[in-house]
């Protein structure tokens, strides 16, 4: 009689939270800078029938953990520590008691580190450093901690932009969906560099060709891989453009830029972060300053872009967002004012619509939702 009871508790408990639209199975993680109020890594549970937010867990113990990546399992998180001395961490997340715990944090092998990424394989997280110029692999345990770096990549050069570019600056690292080829953004010297990965030891070796030009004073900065596979696009933060690529055996050919601002804008151009819809259709990227997102609708057969509209963030600085796996809704993080704001999104159209929803979080800089 007890066992049948606890059954029927543990039915009706499962009742509730479906009747209460809670049983979405995404967990929302931000990414912060800790400069001010941040206390480190934040975990909210989204509901993407609703787009609510419910404030979850807190992540502590590691300075300004602006840039995110889960293992391939999400038993484990991985975060940059942007910092002069820069370090990679890493958390182990139990979602039945949702706690994140702090495992342990390396070296980066180079300054200012903004931006990670894990392999397919889970054995390796591949960190960018933009302060260095350099990227560095790190080993992932058996327990889900980092090792020390087993290389350091150093990039060399500078471009046209004598105060962004008088260097090299890594801004992003995106590994293929074959685990193989990665590029690797230059905002400093206005490549795209591309590296073929060896899962087995972790090695990266220059891709053929070694690196793709971007225009110079460009500033590339974040990449994407279209659904399909075949097309590729890299939004440039100097220039305020989205450069479309059709992608094929590690190489990238340039087929189109195009503008992320209107043309009788004047202020600053200083693009971000660039995402592509669950279904191909769509492809956003953020304007700071402008403050807002740009909308373009996709080709599905050429990849090329055209124009949709806009949408004002209702924030200052979109440092980074995200589009749920529906594609209904899209998460905007806004940097300097301390907002996470969600917006619809016409799945039809592409165009986004605010729902009144947000959350207040200090500085947050990436958004990555866990299944």
């Amino acid at each position: 009689m007890k066992r049948v009871s606890l059954l029927l508790f543990g039915l009706l408990y499962l009742m509730s939270v479906v009747s209460n639209g809670q049983n979405t199975g995404h967990l929302l993680f931000i990414g912060t800078y800790t400069s001010k109020a941040s206390e480190g890594i934040y975990v909210y549970q989204f509901n993407s029938k609703t787009g609510d937010l419910t404030p979850v867990t807190i992540g502590k113990g590691v300075k300004n953990p602006s840039f995110l990546a889960f293992s391939p399992d999400q038993r484990f998180v991985y975060s940059v520590a942007e910092m002069s001395g820069g370090a990679v961490s890493a958390f182990s997340f139990d979602k039945q008691s949702q706690s994140l715990t702090l495992l342990n944090t390396q070296s980066a092998g180079g300054v200012g580190p903004c931006h990670i990424t894990v392999d397919k394989t889970g054995k390796w997280v591949i960190v960018g450093n933009y302060g260095g110029g350099s990227l560095s692999v790190l080993p992932i345990q058996a327990d889900g901690s980092v090792g020390k770096p087993i290389q350091t990549i150093q990039h060399e050069g500078k471009s046209i932009n004598t105060e962004r570019q008088e260097k090299p600056h890594v801004h992003s690292i995106n590994i293929a969906p074959n685990n193989r080829d990665v590029f690797v953004p230059d905002l400093g010297t206005d490549k795209i560099m591309t590296y073929t990965l060896n899962t087995e030891t972790g090695q990266l070796t220059p891709g053929n060709p070694a690196f793709t030009a971007t225009t110079p004073g460009a500033g590339p900065r974040h990449f994407t891989f279209h659904p399909n596979g075949k097309f590729a696009y890299v939004i440039q933060e100097l220039d305020a453009t989205v450069t479309g690529f059709n992608y094929k055996d590690g190489k990238l050919v340039p087929f189109q830029t195009i503008t992320t601002l209107p043309d009788d804008y004047t202020g600053r151009k200083w693009c971000a972060d660039i995402h592509i819809s669950p279904d191909g259709k769509f492809l956003y990227g953020s304007n700071r300053t402008h403050e807002s997102l740009v909308i373009y609708s996709i080709n599905q057969k050429t990849g090329k872009l055209t124009y949709v509209g806009h949408q004002n963030v209702l924030g200052k600085t979109p440092r980074n967002f995200m589009i749920d796996p529906t594609g209904k809704w899209i998460l905007v993080a806004n940097q300097d004012s301390d907002n996470v704001v969600v917006f619809s999104r016409d799945t039809k159209t592409g165009k986004l619509t605010p729902t009144g929803k947000e959350i207040k979080v200090s500085m947050p800089v990436c958004l990555k939702l866990m299944k």
